[in-house]
């Protein structure tokens, strides 16, 4: 289950019942919902079996995830995506975004790719990376991240998502 780096049984439980299934490659609980519970976790950037895995942050509240996927659903990432082509500010916010995420993740070891994930920083392919990145690394660093956050609101606002 985990990588090179100890997580606790509680997260490890928690995050599984999050998401009905035992994570993979875990290395850390990056954020914690206001709840107590992992919310996203730091994934290592290759598998126990080699496979390399380029998403760094994994969003893992089920509550949060359904939130973004009705934004996605809503046709939010067309949006922001087309904003990119409009907005040089935003789309050089992006770019770092990026390379903020692929500085952090070869730290760790490097993949040998300039892809990051959620399909930064041309589009937006993915909310719920730009949303865990953004928990994880905190305001001001992915701009997407941050506008879904404050568009959803307090999620964690009902308790826990889960009952490890």
């Amino acid at each position: 289950m985990t990588s090179d780096q100890q997580v606790a049984e509680e997260d490890v439980a928690a995050v599984t019942a999050q998401l009905g299934r035992t994570p993979r490659g875990v290395r850390e609980v990056a954020h914690r919902c206001p709840c107590g519970l992992p919310a996203v976790v730091q994934t290592a950037p290759r598998l126990a079996d080699g496979t390399p895995f380029p998403t760094l942050y994994y969003l893992t509240c089920s509550r949060l995830n359904s939130r973004i996927g009705g934004l996605e659903a809503s046709g939010r990432m067309r949006e922001m995506t087309e904003r990119l082509a409009e907005d040089p500010e935003l789309a050089a916010a992006y770019r770092r975004a990026h390379e903020s995420y692929l500085a952090e993740r070869d730290a760790i070891e490097p993949l040998g790719t300039g892809v990051s994930a959620g399909g930064m920083p041309e589009r937006v392919k993915c909310l719920h990376v730009c949303v865990a990145h953004a928990l994880a690394a905190g305001p001001g660093v992915n701009p997407f991240g941050d506008e879904a956050l404050a568009e959803l609101g307090e999620w964690w606002r009902a308790g826990p998502c889960a009952h490890p």
